[in-house]
Protein backbone atom coordinates (compact mmCIF):
# COMPACT_ATOMS: atom_id res chain seq x y z
CA UNK A 1 0.00 0.00 0.00
CA UNK A 2 1.54 3.09 -1.35
CA UNK A 3 0.87 6.18 1.61
CA UNK A 4 2.26 9.81 1.46
CA UNK A 5 5.42 11.19 2.25
CA UNK A 6 3.35 13.32 4.85
CA UNK A 7 2.14 10.30 6.93
CA UNK A 8 5.77 8.67 7.36
CA UNK A 9 6.97 11.82 8.56
CA UNK A 10 4.20 12.01 10.66
CA UNK A 11 4.52 8.54 11.55
CA UNK A 12 8.52 9.37 12.21
CA UNK A 13 7.67 12.73 14.34
CA UNK A 14 4.89 11.08 16.61
CA UNK A 15 7.58 7.80 17.16
CA UNK A 16 10.32 10.42 17.44
CA UNK A 17 8.55 12.49 20.33
CA UNK A 18 6.57 9.70 21.76
CA UNK A 19 10.15 7.85 22.79
CA UNK A 20 11.73 10.93 24.25
CA UNK A 21 8.45 11.78 26.08
CA UNK A 22 7.93 7.84 27.20
CA UNK A 23 11.75 8.27 28.55
CA UNK A 24 11.39 11.35 30.19
CA UNK A 25 8.27 9.70 31.87
CA UNK A 26 9.94 6.08 32.84
CA UNK A 27 13.11 8.49 33.91
CA UNK A 28 10.72 10.70 36.45
CA UNK A 29 9.44 7.61 38.19
CA UNK A 30 12.93 5.56 38.41
CA UNK A 31 13.97 8.91 40.08
CA UNK A 32 10.95 9.29 42.02
CA UNK A 33 11.44 5.86 43.38
CA UNK A 34 15.48 6.38 44.01
CA UNK A 35 14.43 9.07 46.09
CA UNK A 36 12.12 7.18 48.16
CA UNK A 37 15.17 5.00 48.55
CA UNK A 38 17.65 7.38 49.51
CA UNK A 39 16.13 11.02 50.18
CA UNK A 40 19.54 12.65 51.44
CA UNK A 41 21.72 11.60 48.37
CA UNK A 42 23.09 14.51 46.04
CA UNK A 43 22.80 11.51 42.94
CA UNK A 44 18.79 12.01 42.78
CA UNK A 45 19.63 15.54 41.47
CA UNK A 46 22.99 14.04 40.23
CA UNK A 47 21.92 11.70 38.25
CA UNK A 48 18.82 13.97 36.04
CA UNK A 49 21.80 16.08 35.37
CA UNK A 50 24.31 14.15 34.22
CA UNK A 51 22.01 12.74 32.06
CA UNK A 52 20.40 15.78 30.41
CA UNK A 53 23.94 17.03 29.83
CA UNK A 54 24.52 13.91 27.62
CA UNK A 55 21.14 14.11 25.95
CA UNK A 56 22.38 17.38 24.63
CA UNK A 57 25.70 15.74 23.65
CA UNK A 58 23.98 12.70 21.95
CA UNK A 59 21.79 15.47 20.39
CA UNK A 60 24.31 17.49 18.44
CA UNK A 61 26.47 14.55 17.63
CA UNK A 62 23.90 11.28 16.79
CA UNK A 63 20.61 12.10 16.98
CA UNK A 64 20.53 15.33 14.94
CA UNK A 65 22.10 13.89 12.07
CA UNK A 66 20.06 10.65 12.62
CA UNK A 67 16.81 12.43 11.86
CA UNK A 68 17.85 14.77 9.42
CA UNK A 69 18.90 11.30 7.59
CA UNK A 70 15.73 10.20 8.27
CA UNK A 71 13.84 13.24 6.66
CA UNK A 72 15.96 13.55 3.63
CA UNK A 73 15.51 9.39 2.99
CA UNK A 74 11.83 9.51 3.64
CA UNK A 75 11.27 13.00 1.23
CA UNK A 76 13.40 10.78 -1.35
CA UNK A 77 11.04 7.48 -1.55
CA UNK A 78 9.71 6.60 -5.22
CA UNK A 79 6.64 4.69 -3.59
CA UNK A 80 6.54 5.25 0.09
CA UNK A 81 5.00 2.13 2.04
CA UNK A 82 3.61 2.62 5.68
CA UNK A 83 6.66 0.73 6.85
CA UNK A 84 9.31 3.14 5.15
CA UNK A 85 8.76 5.60 8.09
CA UNK A 86 12.15 4.04 9.34
CA UNK A 87 15.14 1.92 7.97
CA UNK A 88 14.37 -1.80 8.57
CA UNK A 89 17.85 -1.70 10.25
CA UNK A 90 16.36 1.15 12.98
CA UNK A 91 12.96 -0.68 13.64
CA UNK A 92 15.00 -4.19 14.85
CA UNK A 93 17.15 -1.86 16.79
CA UNK A 94 13.91 -0.38 18.46
CA UNK A 95 12.73 -3.96 18.67
CA UNK A 96 15.52 -5.25 21.04
CA UNK A 97 16.08 -1.52 23.02
CA UNK A 98 12.72 -0.86 23.85
CA UNK A 99 12.43 -4.37 25.36
CA UNK A 100 16.10 -3.95 27.19
CA UNK A 101 15.15 -0.76 28.68
CA UNK A 102 11.87 -2.09 30.32
CA UNK A 103 13.89 -5.49 31.53
CA UNK A 104 16.88 -2.68 32.76
CA UNK A 105 13.94 -0.63 34.84
CA UNK A 106 12.72 -3.63 36.51
CA UNK A 107 15.84 -5.11 37.20
CA UNK A 108 17.10 -1.74 38.94
CA UNK A 109 14.02 -1.65 41.08
CA UNK A 110 14.91 -0.82 45.17
CA UNK A 111 18.77 -0.69 44.06
CA UNK A 112 19.14 2.82 44.39
CA UNK A 113 22.42 2.87 42.44
CA UNK A 114 20.86 0.93 39.49
CA UNK A 115 17.67 3.09 39.65
CA UNK A 116 19.56 6.24 39.41
CA UNK A 117 21.94 4.73 36.10
CA UNK A 118 19.04 3.76 34.49
CA UNK A 119 17.68 7.46 35.11
CA UNK A 120 20.25 8.57 33.40
CA UNK A 121 20.33 6.45 30.53
CA UNK A 122 16.78 6.93 29.94
CA UNK A 123 17.27 10.81 30.28
CA UNK A 124 19.97 10.58 27.61
CA UNK A 125 18.22 9.12 25.05
CA UNK A 126 14.89 11.31 25.65
CA UNK A 127 16.94 14.33 25.76
CA UNK A 128 18.68 13.50 22.67
CA UNK A 129 14.89 12.76 20.89
CA UNK A 130 13.00 15.54 22.05
CA UNK A 131 16.00 18.32 20.71
CA UNK A 132 17.31 16.30 17.41
CA UNK A 133 13.15 15.98 17.09
CA UNK A 134 13.63 19.66 16.30
CA UNK A 135 14.70 18.56 12.93
CA UNK A 136 11.32 18.28 11.80
CA UNK A 137 10.65 21.35 12.01
CA UNK A 138 13.32 23.14 10.82
CA UNK A 139 13.81 20.91 7.79
CA UNK A 140 10.40 21.65 6.91
CA UNK A 141 9.16 18.17 7.18
CA UNK A 142 5.62 19.04 7.63
CA UNK A 143 5.45 21.74 4.99
CA UNK A 144 7.51 20.22 1.93
CA UNK A 145 6.56 16.72 1.81
CA UNK A 146 5.33 15.83 -1.19
CA UNK A 147 1.90 13.78 -0.83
Amino acid sequence: MIVSKFLLLVIAAVVWYGGGVALFLKATALVQEAYALDAASEWNYGAPIIGIVAGLIKAKFIFLHACKKNIARIKSLANPRIWQFFRPGMLIFLAIIIPTGATMSRMAAGKFGWLCTVAALDLSIGTALLISSLAFWKKGAFKTANS
